[in-house]
């Protein structure tokens, strides 16, 4: 006789927590890279609000080089009058209705008197936002950083707002800084806000020329490779998603792919590091601290490693973190927030569960059975049990499925959201944890041994 309730029903449509760092995805199985050398897709993750823990290169210096912008931009003669904020205002304004317009000439005018790598910068940033879909774009005046500093220079902070048409449900914030100097007795924009030590928000406008894809359910923008297929497979994977998770989720999803490693590494967020990570899932900040709009950030080089089933895994996992809004209620336990992921990513997988968990079967193999589900600590970069966390996880999922209904690992899911996972396994599954993880343990050895 099995332990807990029989199979239920589907579950019931709901909605998603609050908005925050997505987290990633699942360490793959050998047989999914189509070329060797990558170990994991996944090194590191939040374990909090503040996001993925990762070792990162800013964007800062990837939106530095892009910008121009230099020391030289800021030392200028000191202007007669004191930087008025009303002027910064106005040039922000006439960038803003240039960019709706399409006005190319009215926009670069802005920066006309700044250093020509600067303006090149701005030449390929109003390109760049020419291509999106945007149904919306604006610069705000949100401050004065410095003023009169570096030779009479007065750095701005900027909030730049935006919406994808078709996508974003809201205006996307972002933090940007340009500089101000004198010029022919007027304040005119001569650079970004690098040369003085400020640093923006990335943005995938940072890139080089855009390419938009647009799918049935996606939008895949980047100057990196294989848009179309990332494009395709995001339209396969939405049904997969939904088929399991319910319909009470946007079904549709923006992706981002930068060719520039460093770029994709900001995109994701402070402190991030996408070395070998094929693909994260995130949120852009609400400009009204709403619940942000999703984003899904792929990594060029790791993704590029992965074979064709290896990257529909990859985008299944990270739009189930999508889907179900990454748990970020700070409740569920990392182990099923992973275990679910992958659990849907491999639902259509052509892959044995031995190679997909080939880590963890020689463990198993080799006697060492482990003792208790993945802690947090087990998931960090730094850890030496990453894949097993993974697998271990994920075959915990697929036995909740296998034994009680794909149903009742949606209800566990977000039971876990609302109560303990002690509460949570006992209100759905009628387990205490201790036999919960005896009757895993045992699943593990029946399937890896």
């Amino acid at each position: 006789m099995e332990d807990g309730p029989p199979q239920d029903g589907p579950a019931e449509d709901e909605g998603h927590d609050a908005p925050g760092i997505r987290r990633g995805g699942p360490v793959l199985p050998r047989d999914l890279w189509a070329r060797p050398g990558a170990v994991t897709r996944r090194r590191a993750l939040a374990l909090g609000a503040g996001g993925a823990a990762l070792l990162a290169a800013g964007g800062a210096g990837v939106l530095g080089a892009r910008s121009g912008g230099s020391r030289a931009a800021a030392r200028t003669a000191r202007p007669s009058a004191p930087f008025d904020p009303d002027t910064a205002r106005a040039v922000l304004a006439n960038r803003s209705r240039a960019v709706a317009a399409g006005d190319r000439t009215a926009f670069l005018a802005t920066v006309s008197s700044a250093p020509a790598a600067f303006q090149d910068a701005q030449a390929r940033l109003y390109d760049n936002l020419r291509r999106l879909p945007l149904d919306g774009w604006t610069e705000r005046f949100a401050g004065t950083e410095s003023a009169n500093a570096e030779g009479g220079a007065a750095v701005v902070r900027v909030e730049t707002r935006y919406r994808l048409r078709g996508f974003d449900r809201g205006d996307v914030a972002r933090a940007r800084h340009l500089t101000f100097a004198p010029r022919s007795g007027a304040w005119t924009v001569v650079g970004d806000g690098s040369a003085l030590g400020y640093h923006d928000d990335a943005e995938i406008w940072d890139a080089g020329p855009l390419s938009v894809v647009r799918g049935r359910a996606g939008l895949v923008v980047g100057d990196g490779g294989g848009l179309k297929g990332i494009a395709e497979r995001l339209d396969a994977a939405v049904p997969v998603v939904t088929g399991v998770v319910g319909k009470g989720w946007a079904q549709r999803a923006v992706a981002l792919v930068p060719a520039d490693e460093r770029l994709a590494a900001s995109l994701a967020g402070p402190d991030e590091s996408l070395g070998q990570i094929a693909a994260l899932a995130t949120v852009a900040p609400s400009a009204g601290g709403g619940r942000g709009e999703d984003r899904v950030i792929v990594s060029p080089g790791t993704f590029g490693r992965l074979n064709e089933l290896g990257r529909t895994v990859v985008l299944t996992h990270e739009l189930t973190h999508v889907a179900t809004g990454g748990a970020t209620d700070h409740t569920t336990p990392l182990w099923l927030i992973e275990g679910f992921a992958d659990y849907v990513g491999y639902k259509h997988a052509k892959v044995s569960v031995r190679s997909a968990a080939s880590e963890l079967r020689r463990e198993l193999r080799s006697g060492r059975v482990p003792s208790a589900l993945p802690t947090a600590a087990d998931f960090a970069g730094s850890s030496d049990h990453l894949s097993q966390a993974y697998q271990e996880s994920w075959l915990a999922c697929r036995m909740v499925a296998g034994r009680y209904g794909e149903a009742t690992l949606v209800r566990l899911y977000r039971a876990a959201g609302r109560a303990s996972e002690a509460a949570a396994l006992r209100s759905v599954l009628g387990l205490t944890r201790d036999r919960f993880v005896a009757l895993w343990r045992d699943y593990l050895k029946k399937e890896l041994t």
